[in-house]
C-alpha cells in the first residue's frame, strides 16, 4: 500500500489540531477546574467530557479485543464514515469505490464532501468479485467501502474476496461490521495489525440496543486513529453517551442473551415468511434483519403501515426491486407482523 502520508490529504497531515482545555493537563490529578470557562454549578453536566473517552475505551478494549490505542469513538458510525472522507479524500479530485447495494451513508458522505462515488454491482447472490472492484479503481481512488454483513442484503461478504482487496489495493479499505455480532463469521477487527490499510467500523446501535446514545467505533492502526483524533471535533462524544455506554458494557451477558433470542426469532420469521403467498424469495441473512422479495412491495408496505407495522421498502435500490427489509423484533412483534401478512 501507499504510505499513510501519501494517502492523507496534505492539509490534514500538517494540521495543527485544536488543543482543548482537558487535553493540556492530561495525566495530572486536578481538583479545581478554572480553565475551560465552565459554569461551576450543575454538576456533572457543567463539565466538558473526556475528549478521548479514556475510561470507555478501556472497557471496549476488553470486550472487543482491540488495544485502546487502536480505537476511535464517534457520534455514531456516521462520524467515522465522514472522517474517512475528510482525512483521505481531496474534494473534486479523488474518488472512492463501493459495492452496490450497500449502506447509503457512504454515498451521502461522498456527495457532501464532493468526492466521486463509484458503484460496483453485486451478483445475483449479493456477492462481489474483488477483481471487478479493483478494476473500478484508478490512481485517484483513495477508499474502498465494504459492509459485511451487508445492509440491506443481510449476508456476509466472502472473506477471501475481502482479503484479496486488502492485499491488492494501495489505499484505505473500510470494512463496516455493524452487524457482526449476529454473524458466526470471524471479524476483521482482530486483524488490524495485519492490515495497516484497513479501518473496521462497529457500533453500539445494533446488538447492544443503544441506538439512542449514538456511539460508533472505528478500529485501525494507531497512526490512523491519531489522525482521526486530530481532525474530529474536540468533545465529539457527550458525557451522557459515555456514561450510558459504560453501563451497557456491564450487560455483556444480557446482550448475548438478546442476540440468541433474535437469532432464534430470525429463523422462525424467515421460515414463516417464506411460506406466504406474497413471498417470492427470502434471502440468506447474517444480521438482525433479512431481505425478502415479494409480489408488490409498495402495496404490502402501505398495508402494513395502515396496520401500524413499519418495515423498509428497498425497491428503489439497485438489485432490490420489490424487496422489503424486515428487522427481527420481539417474539410478539414478529407474530403480529406474520398475522398481518397472512391476512393481506
Amino acid at each position: 500500500m501507499k504510505t499513510l502520508k501519501e494517502l492523507v490529504r496534505k492539509n490534514i497531515w500538517s494540521l495543527a489540531p485544536y488543543s482543548s482545555a482537558r487535553n493540556e493537563y492530561s495525566g495530572k490529578v486536578a481538583r479545581v477546574f478554572l480553565d475551560a470557562n465552565e459554569n461551576p454549578y450543575n454538576k456533572p453536566l457543567n463539565r466538558y467530557p473526556d475528549p478521548l473517552q479514556t475510561d470507555l475505551k478501556a472497557e471496549i478494549s476488553k470486550i472487543k479485543g482491540v488495544a485502546e490505542e487502536n480505537i476511535f469513538l464517534g457520534n455514531g458510525s456516521d462520524e467515522a464514515i465522514d472522517l474517512v472522507y475528510r482525512v483521505f479524500c481531496e474534494p473534486g479530485k479523488d474518488n472512492v469505490v463501493a459495492i452496490e447495494p450497500t449502506y447509503g451513508m457512504y454515498k451521502v458522505c461522498a456527495d457532501i464532501n464532493d468526492v466521486e462515488y463509484r458503484k460496483v454491482l453485486l451478483n445475483d447472490r449479493y456477492q462481489f468479485n474483488a477483481d471487478e472492484l479493483l478494476e473500478a479503481c484508478d490512481d485517484s481512488t483513495k477508499v474502498i467501502w465494504l459492509c459485511s454483513p451487508n445492509n440491506p442484503t443481510g449476508n456476509n461478504l466472502l472473506r477471501e474476496e475481502i482479503e484479496k482487496v486488502l492485499h491488492n489495493f494501495h489505499g484505505i479499505v473500510v470494512v463496516d461490521e455493524a452487524y457482526s455480532d449476529f454473524s458466526a463469521a470471524k471479524t476483521f477487527r482482530s486483524e488490524i495489525r495485519q492490515y495497516p490499510n484497513m479501518i473496521v467500523l462497529n457500533t453500539l446501535s445494533k446488538a447492544w440496543g443503544c441506538a439512542a446514545i449514538r456511539l460508533g467505533m472505528a478500529f485501525a492502526s494507531e497512526e490512523i486513529i491519531k489522525i482521526f483524533n486530530k481532525v474530529k471535533y474536540p468533545y465529539n462524544v457527550s458525557l451522557p453517551t459515555q456514561q450510558h455506554a459504560l453501563e451497557a458494557m456491564k450487560r455483556k451477558f444480557e446482550v448475548e442473551e438478546w442476540i440468541r433470542r433474535l437469532l432464534d426469532e430470525r429463523t422462525r420469521l424467515m421460515q414463516a415468511v417464506a411460506l406466504l403467498p406474497i413471498c417470492e424469495k427470502v434471502y440468506p441473512s447474517d444480521a438482525n434483519f433479512f431481505l425478502v422479495k415479494v409480489t408488490d412491495a409498495q402495496s404490502i408496505y402501505n398495508y402494513l403501515v395502515e396496520k401500524g407495522i413499519i418495515v423498509r421498502n428497498r425497491s428503489r435500490i439497485e438489485l432490490c426491486n420489490n424487496c422489503l427489509r424486515i428487522t427481527v423484533g420481539t417474539k410478539s412483534e414478529n407474530t403480529e407482523l406474520l398475522s398481518a401478512l397472512r391476512q393481506y
